[in-house]
């Protein structure tokens, strides 16, 4: 069975620009939608975190309201519990992407705390960007690609069209004006050409192997876009 790595945030918390710990994670839908059409399709997938810790949900993420009700909600928190890959990570040092068909980074502001800046994780990203293989990520996960940054101002990045969690969203999130940066500025100044759709609104950008998706809306999409990408490399 072919396997699709999912990397994802061992962070449980955003340090703000004040110092305060702003409790997080991942982001409920972001995982469990992309699992749930990746695993129909017959892919095993393979979580990797920094060290190996067990990741960590963001409880907001789980109420009926952000999942279209209770049942809604109900189904996520059912998902999690009973994915073992998600209480079995293996450490994302020890990951080779070779061995995967795809990479996907799902969100939450967790991957804002530590892949960010983690050294791990760039190398995942390179290397799968070189491979000509999908790397996908959704809202706050692409901030992994901030690791990807040299001291000189380079990365491999460059040039690539990219969308993200928007600093119109942070803002109506009422998180914009305390954190210590916004995803789309880095973004903009990693020298990516980032593109956004109506907030809150689903919204996929795709540059050659790179698929990104803006918001947790945008998350089945993305998942089905992979699928699309994965169907054409078979």
């Amino acid at each position: 069975m072919a396997k699709i790595l999912f990397v994802m945030t061992g962070a449980d918390h955003w340090t703000l620009a004040d110092g305060h710990r702003h409790p997080t994670g991942f982001w409920g839908e972001e995982f469990a939608a992309p699992y749930r059409a990746l695993t129909d399709a017959g892919y095993e997938v393979v979580v990797a975190t920094p060290g190996g810790v067990v990741p960590t949900v963001d409880q907001a993420s789980l109420t009926p309201d952000r999942n279209g009700g209770q049942q809604g909600a109900d189904a996520v928190v059912a998902l999690l519990d009973e994915t073992e890959a998600l209480h079995r990570p293996i450490n994302l040092a020890d990951v080779d992407p070779a061995d995967y068909v795809a990479v996907f980074y799902p969100g939450g502001h967790g991957p804002m705390e530590d892949l960010s800046g983690d050294a791990d994780s760039a190398r995942v990203i390179t290397e799968t960007l070189t491979s000509g293989r999908p790397l996908a990520l959704v809202c706050h996960g692409v901030a992994a690609l901030l690791a990807t940054g040299t001291p000189d101002g380079g990365s491999p990045l460059r040039g690539y069209r990219v969308t993200g969690f928007t600093r119109i969203e942070e803002t109506q999130a009422g998180l914009a004006d305390r954190a210590r940066w916004v995803l789309q500025d880095r973004l903009v100044a990693l020298g990516v050409q980032f593109s956004e759709g109506a907030a809150w609104a689903p919204y996929v950008v795709v540059d050659r192997n790179l698929i990104t998706g803006q918001n947790p809306a945008s998350s089945a999409r993305l998942a089905a876009t992979l699928l699309e990408r994965l169907g054409r490399a078979d």
